[in-house]
C-alpha cells in the first residue's frame, strides 16, 4: 500500500449531503489520508463534486470507483437499501471499507457483509461514529476509574430535526421501515451505541415506541401521507453490576429543540456530555462536564475539525492506524450485526410490552 490511504467516497455530492459536510472534510484534512475518488449517480455531478474536493477521479458509477486499483478503501455513504451491493462489491474487489450506520436493512444482510469481511481478511467500519468521540471516551474513564463512586442511573434525551410532519421528498425513503432506516435504527442505534461504550454492559431492555406525528406531508407539493413508523422511542435497561439506565429519542424537534445529554450520576458524584445537531447527536461535538464543571478534553488530530466532521474524522484516525499497524479497534461490522440484533429485540420490546434480555450486547 502507499504511504498515504487512498479513499474512494461513494456519495460525495458537491451541493449538500453527509457526506460532503464530515468524510470529505475529515479524509482532506487528516495526515496520511488522500481523497483518490468520488462517485455519484451521474458522471456530471461526480465531476463537480472531483473538482470541488480535490478528487484525483471521478465516476458516475460506483462499481468503476470500486475497481479503481488507486483505491484502498470504499466508504459507501448512501442509503442504506443500496448498502449491501456496494458493500459486497468493494469487499469482493479486495477494498477496505467504511460503511454508514445502519449497516443493512436487516440483520440478514449485516450478517453476510459481516461474513464477507472476515474471509476477505479486510479490514470493515461501521459508521457508529459517536463512540469515537474524546470527550465520551474521557466520560468512560471517569466513570471506569471511581470518578464518581458506584454507578447508580444514568439518562439520555436525544432529539433530532427528522422524523417531523414535513418529510422532504428525498427522505420519504426513511418512511418505510423495510428500508432499514428509521428513527429506531438510525437515532435509536446511535443513542444505544454510545450507552454501551460509556456505561459498559446493558442487560436488558423494555421498549416503548410511539408515533408522534401520525399525518405527514411529503415533498414540495406537501402530498398527504400517513406515517406508519414510530417517531419517539423510549427504553429503560438494567446496567450490568449496578444502575438504571433510561433514554428518550425525540423526532421532529425544531433546531432550538434538539439537544443531547447524557446524565450519570453515582454515589459519590456526576458525569454529564452534552451537545447537540439537527442531524443528531452523532453529527455534532460533545462537552463533557464533571460534578457541574466543564471539562478540558484533548481532542487530539480531530481537535480542529468543524463540529460535523469530529466524529467521523475520529474514526477514520483509528481506522487509518488499524490498516498500517493491523490492529482493530474501530467499530467494525461484527459490532453492527451486534447492534442490529438488539435494535430487533428492541422493536419485539415495543410490539410486546416485554422486557427483553441481551446476551452479548455491547463488546468493549
Amino acid at each position: 500500500m502507499t504511504k498515504s490511504l487512498r479513499i474512494g467516497i461513494i456519495g460525495a455530492s458537491a451541493d449538500r449531503g453527509w457526506a460532503k459536510e464530515s468524510h470529505v472534510f475529515a479524509v482532506q484534512k487528516l495526515a496520511g489520508l488522500e481523497l483518490a475518488a468520488v462517485a455519484t449517480s451521474r458522471q456530471s455531478t461526480a465531476d463537480a463534486a472531483a473538482k470541488a474536493f480535490g478528487a484525483l477521479a471521478a465516476y458516475g458509477k460506483a462499481d468503476d470507483l470500486i475497481r479503481d486499483p488507486d483505491v484502498d478503501l470504499v466508504a459507501v455513504c448512501i442509503r442504506v437499501p443500496n448498502h449491501r451491493e456496494l458493500v459486497l462489491s468493494a469487499i469482493a474487489a479486495g477494498k477496505h471499507v467504511y460503511c454508514e450506520w445502519p449497516l443493512g436493512r436487516n440483520i440478514a444482510e449485516a450478517e453476510e457483509m459481516a461474513a464477507a469481511a472476515d474471509a476477505a481478511k479486510v479490514h470493515a467500519a461501521i459508521g457508529l461514529q459517536t463512540r469515537m468521540n474524546p470527550a465520551a471516551h474521557r466520560a468512560r474513564d471517569l466513570i471506569t476509574s471511581g470518578a464518581i463512586g458506584r454507578l447508580l442511573s444514568a439518562r439520555i434525551y436525544s432529539g433530532t430535526g427528522a422524523f417531523s410532519p414535513r418529510v422532504a421528498a428525498a427522505d420519504s425513503y426513511l418512511e418505510n421501515a423495510e428500508n432499514g432506516a428509521t428513527l429506531v435504527t438510525i437515532h435509536g442505534g446511535h443513542a444505544l451505541d454510545l450507552a454501551g461504550a460509556v456505561l459498559g454492559q446493558i442487560e436488558d431492555v423494555t421498549a416503548l415506541t410511539t408515533t408522534q406525528y401520525p399525518e405527514i406531508q411529503v415533498g414540495d407539493d406537501s402530498t398527504p401521507q400517513v406515517r406508519l413508523i414510530p417517531d419517539h422511542l423510549l427504553m429503560q435497561a438494567h446496567l450490568a453490576g449496578s444502575g438504571a439506565l433510561s433514554i428518550e429519542v425525540a423526532g421532529g424537534r425544531p433546531p432550538e429543540k434538539t439537544p443531547f445529554c447524557l446524565e450519570v450520576s453515582g454515589e459519590n458524584g456526576e458525569v454529564a456530555l452534552d451537545g447537540g445537531a439537527l442531524r443528531g447527536f452523532q453529527s455534532g461535538r460533545l462537552r463533557l462536564w464533571l460534578n457541574g464543571e466543564l471539562q478540558s478534553v484533548d481532542e487530539g488530530e480531530v481537535a480542529s475539525m468543524p463540529d460535523t466532521a469530529t466524529n467521523v474524522a475520529g474514526v477514520y484516525t483509528a481506522l487509518r492506524d488499524d490498516i498500517l499497524r493491523g490492529t482493530s479497534t474501530v467499530p467494525d461490522f461484527h459490532h453492527a450485526v451486534r447492534l442490529t440484533r438488539l435494535l430487533e429485540d428492541v422493536m419485539s420490546s415495543a410490539r410486546t410490552g416485554t422486557r427483553k434480555l441481551l446476551a452479548d450486547w455491547p463488546e468493549q
